[in-house]
């Protein structure tokens, strides 16, 4: 009976978002060919994010969950967790791809004549914490406490340059050439989808230093890391 409620507990969360967010996604492509509207586009990014975090949030209470279960209970939950968290990284696609088809239906293959070279920066070091993140989680495959602490704090420190680099650098160079959301369709869909991006990762951010904190205490072992695993599969 326990075992069929984990069961239940940690796939119903993943179909349940797959399904809102699929809703939303169609929702969000009516709206750009139907009506082009970047304030109702934004909301529904807006409630898009909401249930991203939410679901952050749910994994990070099932990590904490299974520090007290046996092993054949840890081993059921992490197969179910699993699922459900593959089941939401794929509706959160959906995320993207809606932003993603507005933009092309709005704006076709043209953009704005920005500088590059920032936008290329903060995507290298995006990519770069990546790399970070897979040490991370390798460290505490083998027990490496020491390791596993320095590469996720290092994967924080680049995904926060990431966030400075797209909302204290990109955004304040767009505002100097011109484009402001206000404005017109071109603005909208640039800080909506830079905005979403940076959304993402700071939320990322957030699980990973709630990570990082139990990490410290020693919730994660070689056998059981869970929470490692969700963080570091998200941020890849």
């Amino acid at each position: 009976m326990e075992h069929t409620t984990d069961k239940k507990s940690a796939l119903s969360q993943g179909v349940i978002i797959f399904i809102y967010l699929a809703i939303l996604t169609a929702l969000e492509f009516g709206i750009a060919i139907a009506l082009p509207n970047v304030v109702l586009l934004l909301l529904v990014a807006v409630i898009k994010a909401g249930l991203v975090a939410y679901y952050y949030m749910h994994i990070y209470r099932l990590a904490r969950e299974d520090a007290g279960e046996d092993r054949d209970s840890y081993a059921y939950r992490l197969a179910t967790n699993r699922l459900g968290l593959w089941l939401f990284l794929l509706s959160d696609s959906f995320v993207f791809g809606g932003l993603l088809i507005s933009r092309i239906n709005l704006l076709g293959l043209e953009r704005p004549a920005l500088n590059q070279y920032l936008g290329l920066f903060v995507t290298a070091v995006l990519l770069i914490s990546s790399f970070s993140m897979n040490r991370a989680e390798t460290s505490i495959e083998h027990g490496d406490k020491k390791n596993f602490l320095f590469w996720l704090g290092v994967t924080f420190v680049l995904g926060l340059g990431f966030v400075v680099g797209v909302v204290g650098g990109e955004w304040q160079l767009a505002k100097l050439e011109g484009v402001i959301a206000s404005r017109d369709v071109v603005g909208g869909i640039f800080y909506m989808m830079t905005g979403m991006h940076a959304f993402h990762v700071t939320t990322g951010l957030i699980f990973i230093f709630l990570v990082w904190r139990n990490g410290r205490r020693g919730y994660f072992t070689p056998e059981r890391h869970w929470g490692v695993e969700a963080a570091a599969v998200y941020w890849h």
